[in-house]
């Protein structure tokens, strides 16, 4: 039997490795910006209602509690905008990767299916339809906003089509327009849209809407799925935090499956989320330490002769020196300063870097000082 892994193509990161060792080798130690994990303390409240559901012996619902169905329809409704939202528009996931890698999966997809998602994207929605069998379909996420879908998008075959905005790597966003032209494409060739909306929350030049807000929806959900994750919002990356919102028929598919499948989050979680979901005021502390750390980043960056470019959301910096994204990483990594080469994202990045500012003030603070030496 061949192996599923043979599918796949080189885990990307590990080609990272010895850029590592050499921003390691630093006097002042190593500023790593290649990944977007979080770095601050899990607001107390959250850590509060983890601990209090502790005591949780029985097997969790892969629904979720009534609480947090609650929770989950209760903010699509107060920040997506979403509309009259049940809890069978809803469904806790264990964290946003696992639903991204294994969705053409349990949906059924395999070979002679398609799978589309921009040609600059977060490598996990190829790895899926990989995983799946199934056909992986890049395409121009700009040309299709701009509404030559038709031309560039062949629809033959396509049974899933991925939006990400805010996008990651870039930081792209997908004005109210462009999202409700790709709303209206998919519905009209059949194809279930579910858009990856993990960085909705972190808007700097631009506010990033749901696919899921009426005037983008027509205020029903058949054909959409929206993805949400609390990792960074609510630093839970560790907690494995995610839901959907959408078309019921969709979720209620998935939740016949994973029920089989064991796919829960477990109970602790739960509480948490309910948790993180009913408070605002630690989500805008976490932002504004956030846009410090890019403000200084971008003008640090600038100043040492970069080009930014999109970057208006997300916790990412897409910039450029106009040269191969190695040279640029290699660089740097002798200022001990890391970041992820834009060819990890497609080979459209070729020529950009990511730089996230999920480092602490102190780290970002020497890689300003780095850069402006």
């Amino acid at each position: 039997m061949p192996p599923v892994s043979a599918r796949l193509p080189v885990f990307p990161w590990d080609r990272l490795e010895p850029y590592k060792a050499t921003a390691a080798a630093h006097p002042d130690g190593i500023v790593d910006l290649s990944v977007g994990t979080p770095v601050d303390p899990v607001p107390e409240l959250i850590r509060t209602a983890l601990a209090g559901a502790a005591d949780s012996p029985g097997y969790p619902t892969v629904w979720g509690t009534p609480a947090l169905r609650d929770a989950l329809t209760g903010w699509v409704e107060r920040r997506l905008g979403a509309e009259g939202v049940t809890h069978t528009q809803v469904l806790p996931v264990v964290g946003s990767k696992e639903l991204v890698a294994w969705l053409p999966t349990q949906l059924g997809l395999g070979p002679g299916d398609k799978v589309a998602f921009p040609r600059l994207a977060y490598p996990t929605y190829e790895v899926g339809a990989r995983l799946a069998g199934a056909e992986p379909v890049p395409y121009d996420a700009e040309t299709f906003a701009a509404g030559a879908a038709g031309t560039e998008l062949d629809p033959a075959g396509l049974k899933l089509l991925w939006l990400n905005s805010p996008s990651n790597p870039t930081g792209r966003v997908l004005s109210k327009d462009e999202l409700r032209a790709a709303v209206e494409w998919a519905r009209a060739h059949g194809v279930l849209l579910v858009s990856d909306e993990c960085y909705l929350e972190l808007g700097w030049e631009a506010d990033p809407m749901s696919v899921l807000h009426p005037e983008i929806s027509g205020g029903r959900f058949d054909g959409l799925v929206a993805v949400h994750s609390l990792s960074k919002r609510s630093n839970l990356a560790g907690y494995r935090a995610a839901f959907l919102a959408g078309d019921e028929s969709v979720l209620g598919e998935l939740l016949k499956i994973r029920k089989h499948g064991g796919m829960i989050v477990p109970a602790p979680v739960q509480a948490a989320t309910v948790a993180a979901l009913g408070d605002d005021k630690h989500v805008a502390e976490q932002r504004a330490a956030y846009e410090a750390r890019r403000a200084a980043l971008r003008g640090a960056l600038e100043g040492y002769g970069f080009r930014i470019e999109h970057s208006e959301a997300s916790l990412y910096l897409w910039a450029t020196r106009d040269e191969p994204c190695w040279d640029t990483v290699g660089a740097l990594a002798e200022l001990g300063i890391l970041v992820a080469p834009g060819e990890f994202y497609g080979p459209a990045g070729g020529g950009y870097v990511r730089v996230a500012f999920t480092a602490t003030d102190e780290r970002v603070a020497a890689a300003v000082r780095r850069l402006a030496a």
